[in-house]
């Protein structure tokens, strides 16, 4: 199976949109994106690519699998 890879800020909301998530919105310190009744908190813009450790993290609060992710359609 594919590796994930660091991706920049504009990629992962972008990709994010593409799974159905809705966003992002203000949120207190960190923008959140949501899709029905699940919210993520995703990082500031500004600070930098994210990491693989910190994707796979917010994948699996986001509940979106390795698969969905990786899967370009």
């Amino acid at each position: 199976m594919t590796r994930l890879k660091p991706v920049a800020w504009r990629e992962f909301v972008q990709r994010m949109r593409e799974l159905g998530f809705e966003g992002p919105y203000a949120g207190g310190r960190h923008p959140q994106m949501r899709r029905g009744n699940v919210t993520v908190i995703i990082p500031n813009p500004h600070e930098g690519d994210i990491g693989v450790e910190f994707l796979t993290r917010l994948l699996r609060q986001a509940d979106v699998t390795r698969k969905e992710w990786l899967d370009e359609s």
